[in-house]
This record gives structure tokens, sequence and C-alpha cells, in this order.
């Protein structure tokens, strides 16, 4: 859109200068009058670099919100993009500092009405809810996505115990991010010392993420459901089925006392606007009616309606990319809803009974199970981010080295709305293992999608403060929630409950092949049953989705994305490899060329759980001119029974010659995973 409802400026380059004379890099889209008809002002604060990599993106939604009356503020983290200092890590103290004193120079302008709102998706949306539990004076509501309350049991580091391996591609993401140099067209002659300062405090973030293998201070450090009472302002938060954060939201709308919206779509890890898989919706418009209700006090209809929206997905082939999820919106005015009624579900030889009298003619028995490291290779990533194909593709294989139990044929559509339970009754021949259950819709041809999944790590199966080892033979109960979703089951379908003893490469193995044997008449399957013809709630339609014109780029070189396994049969060795490669874009607009590529590999040989590993390459660089400038970063975490071992290296170009080169070598006692 070009014609919105004010006349902007946009300010490309500000400084702010923190409480401890640090500055940092800041972008401002307001409404021209705001100088002297001051308006609310909106933060966004990332360590994405606002003047390259995210101005796309910025492009769309800050003149939007700024053409309807916001000054909008992207400001990028102390030493990333332009900003001053160095960035070692993620959501600390002096983040939260930082973000509560640009906060307070944004009330304190001319420009500011004094009210002020943040907003952001990942890492936005995390420090958003994290500043708002800190109750800065001006904040009056804040917008967030793809966040989480629990920065251990609920993000990308550990699921239930598990180590996932977006923990280690997270590192190794930041590992290359925080290493990158500021622009000299910004900070002058000063961009190469400022650049040695990163690279000299750079250090495998990865390091820190395992040294921290249960839920210690440094986890529950900014993790809000520590106290949700800390959070006192409105709240909009949103999230996708195929988002590794499908969870949050649920929880901030059953905890948060405060006035709430919800939305959960079918997407990846993207703004409900640029969802994919769509629909996308018109989430800027409900943006601009959030602020006016909370930051300008208009009376408005944004309150209207169900407090939470989901996306109801229809049954689909298995797939590891859709362009759509067919299904349709259902409202719900609180969470838990009335409207969602837990039916527990009796297993049995192989068996799922939905009657909740049991399984007729079921009888004591026990199955036992020892997964293959195959199960798993067809899970896709933690989170998906929309960049095909990363989305779980069809799981007859991973079945086959799982324990399952079906329904009979449905007779009739059966829906699910919220996280299932599954309570098993189980032992393990070892000290340490791990169970991993999915979720499945298994279609008259075989086959078959998964819906949702769980991980648990038995050894932390009362805690994950203190997880004890398993006594090999004894009897425990363990309860595994699953991912929060909203599912259709048709007539004919079947739904197939899968139980295996490893997941890689999305999960780490346990550190010998444990056996497991599952008990099924003293396990429950808890379905979360949506009753459609007696409450489904339609809401009125969203929007489309609007934004701004986007920022004018140029491909020169086009982008790229591969997942490939690989299995060598004469070896026993097997890959996932998996590339995601930006090609080259120039920003026209400040004469910059950029490049990236990106290579993951996950590998093992046959199924010994200590030969797995994980690999990851960055190649990063920038030009204009005769300047240019770039980071290659690797790094290699390999395994023992007793240990994590890690390897990294960091290095930094100027035109084709090293100029700087550094290497770490670390081991990692593993506790308990």
């Amino acid at each position: 859109m070009d014609e919105f409802p004010h006349d902007i400026i946009e300010e490309e380059h500000i400084w702010i200068t923190v409480s401890d004379g640090t500055r940092l890099a800041g972008h401002i889209w307001r409404p021209s009058a705001s100088d002297s008809d001051p308006v609310p002002g909106i933060l966004e604060f990332l360590p994405y670099r606002q003047r390259d990599l995210t101005s796309e993106r910025d492009s769309v939604n800050h003149p939007y919100l700024a053409g309807h009356g916001y000054a909008c503020v992207r400001v990028d983290l102390r030493g990333a993009g332009n900003s001053e200092g160095c960035l070692i890590d993620e959501y600390l103290e002096q983040e939260q500092q930082d973000a509560e004193d640009v906060l307070a120079w944004i009330a304190s302008q001319r420009w500011c009405s004094g009210r002020t709102g943040m907003m952001g998706i990942s890492w936005g949306g995390f420090n958003a809810l994290q500043v708002a539990a800190r109750r800065p004076a001006s904040l009056g509501a804040i917008a967030i996505s793809s966040f989480t309350v629990d920065r251990f049991g609920d993000d990308m580091h550990y699921m239930g115990g598990c180590l996932l391996s977006d923990n280690f591609a997270e590192a190794s993401t930041m590992f290359g991010a925080a290493g990158l140099p500021p622009d000299p067209a910004i900070v002058g002659e000063n961009w190469r010392d400022m650049w040695f300062d990163r690279l000299e405090a750079i250090s495998p973030w990865i390091d820190t993420w395992l040294s921290h293998q249960q839920r210690d201070d440094y986890w529950k450090h900014a993790s809000v459901n520590e106290d949700y009472s800390a959070v006192h302002c409105p709240v909009i938060a949103s999230s996708g089925w195929a988002d590794g954060y499908s969870n949050s939201v649920f929880r901030v709308m059953e905890n948060l006392d405060v006035p709430k919206k919800g939305i959960i779509g079918p997407w990846a890890h993207k703004y409900p606007h640029m969802g994919v898989p769509g629909p996308a919706i018109g989430y800027l418009q409900i943006l601009v009616d959030w602020w006016d209700r909370w930051l300008k006090g208009v009376e408005n209809s944004v309150m209207d309606g169900p407090t939470l929206r989901v996306w109801m997905q229809d049954s689909a082939p298995p797939s590891s990319s859709y362009e759509e999820r067919q299904g349709r919106w259902v409202g719900l005015d609180e969470w838990p809803s009335r409207q969602t009624t837990f039916t527990d579900a009796a297993l049995a030889d192989h068996a799922i009974d939905l009657a909740p009298t049991g399984i007729v003619g079921a009888e004591p028995g026990e199955l036992t199970i020892k997964s293959p490291l195959t199960v798993g290779q067809f899970a896709g990533k933690w989170a998906s981010y929309g960049t095909p194909p990363d989305l779980p593709s069809d799981q007859r294989e991973e079945d086959a080295g799982s324990l399952i139990f079906d329904t009979p044929e449905l007779a009739e559509t059966c829906e699910i709305l919220g996280a299932p339970v599954v309570s098993l009754e189980l032992s393990a021949d070892e000290p340490v293992a791990m169970i991993a259950v999915r979720l499945l819709d298994v279609a008259p041809d075989g086959s078959s999608t998964r819906v949702t999944y769980g991980l648990l790590n038995l050894t932390h199966r009362d805690s994950d403060e203190d997880p004890e080892p398993l006594e090999p033979g004894e009897h425990y109960r363990v309860r595994i929630p699953l991912n929060g979703v909203a599912q259709s089951f048709p007539a004919g379908h079947r739904i197939r409950m899968a139980v295996s003893t490893s997941y890689w490469p999305l999960a780490w193995p346990a550190p010998a092949g444990a056996t497991v044997t599952v008990y099924p008449p003293n396990c429950v399957l808890s379905l979360p049953l949506w009753d459609a013809r007696a409450t489904d709630s339609r809401p009125s339609p969203y929007l489309p989705s609007e934004g701004a014109r986007r920022l004018a780029t140029a491909r020169i070189v086009e982008p790229d994305a591969g997942w490939v396994v690989c299995r060598d049969l004469a070896t026993g060795n097997s890959t996932v490899e998996i590339v995601k490669d930006s090609g080259t874009v120039a920003f026209e607009k400040i004469g910059l060329e950029f490049s990236r590529r990106v290579e993951e590999r996950y590998g093992r040989h046959g199924d010994e759980p200590t030969s797995v590993y994980g690999e990851t390459l960055w190649n990063t660089e920038f030009r204009r001119g005769g300047w240019r400038v770039g980071v290659e970063s690797a790094a290699r975490l390999t395994c023992t029974a007793t240990d994590f071992v890690l390897e990294a290296r960091i290095d930094g170009f100027e035109g084709r010659e090293t100029v700087y080169s550094r290497d770490w070598q670390k081991t990692i006692p593993r506790r308990l995973v």
C-alpha cells in the first residue's frame, strides 16, 4: 500500500544512548505531524540488523503503522548491526535494561505522547514479554508472535528434557551473526575496530547452552512462567501450528490476568500477515486497532468477539511443504475452554479405543521397543521457518520403527483442539532413555501425516530441575504432553499414536540404545475433543493481509534450499543434509550487496547413539564498491557416552585475505541427557 491516513517522516539512522553510554542504532518512521501532535511510540528490538537483513520486513510493517498514527522505532541490540558493544548471549539482564532505556528515550521525545508499546516476532516477541514483566512506566501494551514463556521447557534448546538439534543450529546462527561487521557508511572509519571487538568477544553459544542441561537459574531468568503476575499490560499473542512455539499462546491465555487476545494460525515461524502455510491474515490492521485501544484510549471493537481464535486444520496428505492449509477459524471465549472436553482413550495391543469405557477384551500385556536411529529422519525442523522443505513428510517409515496404536476407521469426523497428553506405564533397561510420541492422521491409502508430537527424557519424568536416572526394570508412570494443535480427522481415517525411543536428528539420542517396555493396559491417550456440532463458533473473517510497499531489492544470485536424506548401505553412514542459501541480494537504497549460505549436516553410523554428530557452516559476505568483508563460522558437535565434544572456528575476511581466525575445542559432561 502507498496511501495512509498520515504522511510519514523516515529517519533512516539515529543514535540512542543508553544508561552506560553505549550507543544503539535505530530507524524511525513517524507521522509528519507528530512534531506538533505527538503520538505513541512502538519499539521493535532485535539483533538481526535493521539496516540490511530485516530491512525488507521492516519496510512492510513500520511505515504502515506509522501511516496510521504511530512512531515506530526499530533498534538493533547492543553489538548487533551498527549498535556499539558486543552481543554475547540471548535475553541478558543488560539487554532488558537497554530496552527499558530505549523505551524511556522514546517516551521523552517531542514527537511521542509518552505512551509506548513493544512488538516483535521470535527474539522480539521474547524480549517484549520479558520487558513487560519489568513494567517500565511508559509501556502500555505489547504485541508478540512466535515466543515462549519458558526458556528451558518450551524453546529450541530442550523439549521434555531432551536436547534439540535446533539448540545447536540456533547457537551456530548466532555464532556467525554476532561476529558480523557494522556498516562503515554509518559508523565511519571505526568500523574495523568495532568488528574486531565483536570477533574477540564472541564464543560459541552452544557452550553456554550445553552447560545448563537442567532447568536452573540460567533458564529461569527471563522465563515469564516463573511469575505470570509480573505482566500488567495488555497482550496480543500469536503463533502457528507449523512453528515450534505453538504452546505459548495457550499458556498466555490461561495464565495472564490482563486484557488479552490470542491468534493461532496454520503458519510457520512468520508474522501472521506474512504467514505460510496460508492463509495469511490482516494482522497489521489488527495491530492498528490494538494500539488505538491501549495506547490512545480509543473505544473500538478490538476486544470484541472471541478471546482466542485458532485455525482448525482439515486433514491433509503428508508433505514437507504446503502453500496453504485448508480449514476454518474457530473462536473461544476463554482458555482453557469449556468447548473442549478431554476424553481418555484406552490402549491395548496396538489399538486405541476412543470410547471412555475402554477396549473390550483387553488383557494385561507388554510391548517392547528399541527404535533405530532412522526414526526422526523425516521429522522436519523443530520450528518450520516457512523455507521448504522443512516440515515433516510421510511418516510411514518413522512408524515402522515405532510402537503404533491405531483407532478403528472413524465413523464420523473427529476434531481436537488443545494439547493431547499421553500417560504411559513403562520400564527401561538403561539409566537414561527417551520417548518420542507422535499423533498421526492415517488416510485410507496408508499415508501418515504427523499432527503433533511430544518428547520426554525419562530422567526428567518428575522434574526438569532435579532429574534422576532410571532403575533398569523398574516400572514408572510418566506423563508426556504433546504440542497444542487444532486438527480435524475425517471419517474413514484412523488416529494413530506412535511411540519410539529415538527421534534423531530432531532430538539428540540417549547415550545408549535403551529398550523400553510399555504396558498398554495401564496407558492412556487423553485427547482434547472439540464438538463442532454443539459448540463451534465461527468468528467474523479476518481482513486480507496489508502492508506498506516492500523495500526495493535486486536479486543478483537466486536463493537455493535443499533437504537430502542420504544412506550409504555399504558403510552404514547416514546423513540429513540441509542447505539454506539466500543467494545475493542488492539493497539498492544503501548500495550494499549481501550473500549468505548455510549448510547443516546431521549424521550417524548405523544405530550407534554415540556416533551421531551435527555440523554447521555459515558463510556471510557484504560488498559495497571496494569494501568486501566476510565471516565464515563452522561448528561440529559430537559425543561419547559421558560427554559432548564441541569444535568451532570463526574466520574474518577482507576481500580474499583472512584477517582474523580463532578456534575452540571444549568437552562438556553429559548430565543425564
